[in-house]
């Protein structure tokens, strides 16, 4: 039913009940009317009203469920779409609403997917141009720092000898950064033990205590799927040392035969309100692009931030990653 034959029929309820009243009821006015004759109009007027209200109301639920739904729509966190049920006008609406979603979802995820994939390309670049540029000038100066100081007066090599140990700190830097910009040790070892990696250096560098366990027996994971998973624990517990005061940080990888579940908690201050930054919200458009699930709340410690992302895998995959 079109959406003006819905109001038309509902007004033609609401019309016809007020006829039968007044032709079969006991209700009549006068040409001057009385107190009591004022009074039963005025019911029967609210009475029609409030008739009229419900029969919209249950007319136009679905335009009201649309409207919810267009409020509460988030490209980022997909929610449940409004059901088209009926036919219609309003059906059609709601199933063009829906089809407008779904395309933006797509267009989004292709956009998404071509932007992170020249970041890591970007980030590659400049990993190798830091360690095969930089990196080999440093150990460069490194090597003429030494042979100056071997052949430099005693008062002179002590001040070389600091200059020496501050251009290694720098090249030991300079290698941290290669490393997370780009983490071989994910395509050479796979993901555990990039995580394990990960979880010690940021530990030695940073002071957390951080606990990594991971299942012994998880699933083959595709290379891109692996770099996801790597990116959201690297992207946490870069969240966590910059802003969450946390003294511990608990990271884990499981898997059940359906998902691999990837959880970060932390003892900090936790989000207290505040708006997802770039970070998390680089999160959840990596989690959308294999299709994975990702929540971020309150541990039931009621404090600190959970950070859980739930991968599906194939039921039938075996066999150890």
């Amino acid at each position: 039913m079109s959406l003006f034959w819905r109001i038309y029929l509902l007004n033609a309820v609401v019309l016809v009940a007020a006829t039968i009243s007044l032709v079969f009821g006991p209700a009549s006015v006068s040409a001057q009317p009385v107190f009591a004759e004022i009074v039963v109009v005025v019911l029967g007027l609210a009475a029609l009203l409030a008739l009229d209200g419900v029969l919209f109301r249950i007319g136009l639920a679905p335009l009201r469920r649309l409207s919810r739904a267009m409020t509460s729509v988030d490209l980022l966190r997909p929610v449940p779409r409004p059901v088209d049920a009926g036919g219609g006008d309003v059906a059609e609406v709601i199933r063009t609403f829906n089809t407008m979603i779904d395309r933006l979802e797509s267009e989004r995820g292709r956009s998404a997917a071509r932007a992170l994939s020249a970041q890591e390309a970007e980030r590659r670049r400049i990993a190798q141009e830091l360690h095969d540029e930089v990196g080999q000038t440093l150990t460069a100066v490194l090597l003429d720092l030494k042979r100056v100081a071997d052949r430099a007066p005693d008062h002179v090599r002590a001040e070389l000898r600091e200059v020496q140990e501050t251009t290694r700190g720098s090249l030991d830097e300079i290698r941290r950064i290669a490393h997370r910009l780009r983490p071989g040790v994910l395509t050479e070892l796979g993901l555990p033990s990039a995580l394990r990696v990960l979880t010690g250096d940021t530990a030695e560098r940073t002071g957390l205590q951080i606990d990594y366990t991971c299942s012994p027996d998880l699933p083959q994971l595709g290379t891109e799927t692996e770099l996801v998973v790597y990116r959201v624990a690297q992207e946490a517990l870069t969240n966590i040392t910059r802003h969450a005061r946390a003294e511990r940080v608990m990271l884990s990888l499981e898997h059940t035969p359906t998902r691999v579940e990837l959880r970060i908690r932390d003892d900090g201050v936790g989000m207290a309100g505040a708006a997802e930054g770039a970070g998390l919200q680089g999160m959840r458009e990596r989690a959308l692009l294999i299709g994975a699930r990702l929540t971020i709340g309150t541990p039931p410690t009621g404090h600190g931030t959970d950070i859980h992302l739930e991968v599906p895998v194939d039921p039938q995959t075996t066999g150890a990653a």
